[in-house]
């Protein structure tokens, strides 16, 4: 089959930077959630660069993480250019290290399109996923459009971004794309429900793709002192230039891309798609997505439930025995050990800062 010339021009960014605490104990600073094998073959990170087979080549995708997952990264995937396996200097969101990384792209290629993904997600449908990039970079190919991939709601979800939509304005290879209106972002419950009944709502799962040009052009007009800098660090050798980066990065304003352009930005069109997606934003949505008894419990072999129902345990090193108890999360590691209520899932995250605010950092 001939590759699509398109796909010439098409360079993936791979954001993996988090620190994903909502996954303690298993999750630490060294090791965080996109690191973690949680769901089939490979890590998070690994499965989100195996998704871009016949898409993009190791040698125009770039990763963006931190100075303490950098070796460890590097290590993991040898056929991508250690240079593009990026250690930001400090943590500012999302919206320097997109644009930092469309600097990248412009040095390479005047006619990059750049798909921007999380790493920690999980993507079933991976026929669904390559053609609505494909699409999508269809539509980006085009000089000041920005496409995001709109997921639709199963369920009124607090922890995502919303996008509304207008009406369908055309469909491309069974996929259906709209103009965007609005972007909100992790709206209280009384407005996702509202979200999910309007109908004309999807989630936005953080996958972009633009021509880099066209998001080089966008921070200029409406973020100009971070394209400044940007433009100061590109001008004296982009990512390869550490002094520079280390100095002129931890300058810019810590924002996401939501709020610093697609919030403001005209011309952003949806591509709507059912990718089998979700962000593994906490241990309930493993619990959702791993296989279950008839009792509802998500169990490793070495334990047993009497009694008990609708439990994840997670634990390799130990033989666990639920007798008696429902709806719980229980990870066990080699030095600590969760107990959780799945509606309390979300609050993981706060019990690291408590940690952290008793100086327990051996347990980070």
């Amino acid at each position: 089959m001939p590759q699509d010339p398109l796909l010439k021009h098409l360079y993936a960014v791979i954001l993996a930077g988090g620190s994903g605490t909502r996954f303690w104990p298993l999750s630490r600073r060294r090791f965080p959630k996109q690191l973690l094998e949680l769901f089939g073959r490979g890590s998070l990170l690994e499965q989100t660069v195996a998704r871009l087979k016949d898409l993009v080549p190791p040698e125009r995708i770039y990763i963006f993480t931190n100075q303490l997952l950098h070796a460890e990264i590097c290590r993991r995937f040898p056929r991508i250019p250690s240079h593009q396996i990026v250690a930001e200097p400090a943590a500012r969101n999302t919206a320097p290290t997109i644009g930092l990384a469309a600097h990248e792209v412009l040095r390479r290629d005047p006619d990059g399109i750049m798909v921007v993904l999380p790493a920690d997600q999980v993507v079933t449908k991976l026929g669904q996923f390559r053609n609505a990039l494909r699409q999508a970079c269809r539509l980006a190919e085009t000089e000041g459009i920005s496409v995001v991939i709109g997921l639709k709601p199963s369920r009124p979800e607090t922890g995502y971004g919303y996008i509304r939509v207008g009406n369908p304005l055309r469909r491309m290879k069974g996929l259906q794309i709209f103009e965007v209106l609005k972007f909100t972002e992790k709206p209280n419950l009384a407005t996702a429900r509202r979200f999910v009944a309007a109908g004309d709502y999807f989630w936005n799962g953080g996958m972009f793709i633009w021509r880099a040009t066209t998001l080089q052009r966008n921070l200029a007009r409406y973020q100009p002192g971070m394209e400044r800098l940007l433009s100061r660090i590109a001008r004296a050798g982009g990512v390869r230039a550490t002094a520079t980066l280390r100095r002129l990065f931890p300058r810019m304003e810590k924002i996401s891309i939501d709020y610093a352009l697609m919030e403001k930005i005209p011309e952003i069109y949806a591509v709507t798609v059912d990718l089998g997606w979700s962000d593994v934003g906490s241990w309930s949505t493993v619990y959702e997505l791993r296989p279950k008894d008839e009792k509802g419990n998500s169990q490793p072999a070495q334990s047993l439930c009497l009694n008990s129902e609708r439990n994840l345990i997670v634990a390799d090193r130990k033989f666990v025995v639920a007798v008696g108890v429902r709806d719980l999360i229980v990870v066990d590691t080699d030095d600590a050990l969760l107990v959780c209520a799945q509606s309390s899932a979300q609050d993981v995250g706060k019990a690291v800062q408590e940690l952290e605010r008793r100086g327990l950092k051996h347990l980070l």
